[in-house]
């Protein structure tokens, strides 16, 4: 029996990054063996056992066969015949294609490190058109890995397996999987676009793939290309440190603008309804998690609005946070003003890293509002029902206490008219 480090450890080990996890594959060795060893069987489609003292997993050597469509389609093979390198042949990429024993020897049979080196994405064998969830882990290494490319047959194969259908297969649970973690990766713009280069955007996120080519005015949009500003935007919450919910807000907000009628355009006016529609859509079809679909339904809805606080007169302001839930959800509204920031900064000129004051101004107007004591101006009225009008006046008055003047310049976004949310 021989036990082997294996995958992605062995690529970051080479790359000199910090190794988070280790997958181990154990060559040689049956079920019966490392149960007698004391390992703790924990697999359910192919044999997997926790390690006695270290609790990491190990893996059987196995190899494996397509019997059906889709990622789930396999039937896996496990005995102590099954060689390393027979192992490795069934991994997606050559980077992640090698391994180490004990003996701290380097094992290499397709290449990984050739590959690390020159940058390359590259298919171990044409089984990886087996599986269409190594076209979501592909591009997502892309957004994880920068300044690799992928190799062109490699391309040609991702591109057949879509119009194959395979994409087809993936359940919403795991394309989700795969695309949080992606935009949690330092360029999740690269994940976008490769999904994009090889057919599979348009199966998985249509709503976004069709934003791709649709025109907005240059006036705000340098980058013209709507679809580009999407992956402008996802970089800049990359850039700036965002969470998974912020991330995705920025990638929906704009899905309204695939259905503006063409006669009207570049002009999108009043797409943030449309967005908010779809944005909802989407993330109910990927299953997405409650608090990422709120953020991104939300900001969908309310972006336009916020890139005009500056000229909102104090009423609109608090309108505004109420809609939000803003005085219970002040974390959430927080959020969404981050995701508003990062819209404005994607934009393709070097003017988008420019000062973003209406993040500043909502912040201050939340808590403002925030400081009302509702309680206290409820104990002094004997006319119930005039509570609500009073906190909301009381609430307005103090926005207007903090003296901010209302901006009449023409700063908007190529939103809606602003009259039309007052």
């Amino acid at each position: 029996m021989k036990i082997y480090c294996v995958g992605g450890a062995i690529r970051d080990e080479l790359l000199g990054l910090p190794v988070k996890d280790r997958d181990w594959v154990v060559v040689g060795a049956t079920p019966e063996a490392l149960l007698a060893e004391g390992y703790r069987p924990v697999g359910k489609d192919f044999p997997v056992f926790l390690h006695p003292r270290t609790h990491e997993e190990h893996a059987l050597a196995r190899t494996e066969r397509k019997t059906a469509p889709g990622y789930a389609g396999f039937v896996f093979h496990t005995d102590a015949t099954v060689t390393l390198e027979e192992d490795l042949a069934r991994r997606d990429l050559t980077i992640n294609a090698m391994a180490r024993g004990d003996d701290d020897v380097l094992v290499d049979p397709y290449g990984g490190q050739a590959d690390l080196q020159a940058r390359v994405f590259r298919h171990v064998s044409p089984a990886f058109a087996e599986d269409p969830v190594r076209i979501l882990r592909v591009a997502r290494f892309a957004a994880r890995f920068a300044d690799f490319r992928v190799a062109p047959e490699t391309l040609q194969l991702m591109q057949a397996m879509v119009a194959a259908g395979e994409v087809d297969a993936l359940v919403p649970e795991r394309v989700w999987q795969e695309l949080a973690r992606g935009l949690m990766e330092a360029r999740p713009s690269r994940m976008i676009q490769l999904l994009r280069d090889c057919g599979a955007l348009a199966r998985i996120l249509p709503e976004l793939d069709c934003l791709f080519g649709v025109p907005q005015p240059a006036r705000y949009h340098p980058e013209v290309d709507t679809g580009v500003h999407q992956l402008l935007v996802i970089d800049a919450a990359a850039a700036s440190g965002q969470p998974l919910a912020v991330r995705l807000a920025c990638l929906f907000h704009d899905l309204g603008k695939g259905l503006t009628p063409a006669h009207i355009l570049p002009h999108h006016y009043g797409h943030e309804a449309a967005s908010e529609t779809l944005a909802r859509q989407v993330c109910d079809r990927l299953k997405c998690p409650a608090d990422c679909r709120d953020l991104a339904v939300m900001t969908a809805r309310e972006h336009g609005i916020v890139h005009q606080a500056l000229q909102l007169r104090p009423e609109t302001t608090v309108k505004l946070i109420e809609r939000c839930d803003g005085l219970r959800r002040p974390e959430r509204f927080e959020a969404m003003l981050a995701a508003c920031a990062c819209d404005h900064r994607g934009r393709g000129d070097p003017a988008g890293g420019r000062p973003y004051p209406q993040q500043a101004r909502l912040l201050a107007a939340l808590h403002a509002v925030r400081g009302v004591d509702a309680g206290a101006i409820a104990r002094g009225l004997e006319d119930k029902s005039r509570i609500p009008a009073a906190v909301h006046a009381a609430r307005v008055g103090a926005v207007k206490a903090l003296g901010l003047a209302v901006v009449e310049e023409d700063t908007k976004i190529d939103t809606f008219p602003l009259g039309e949310r007052q």
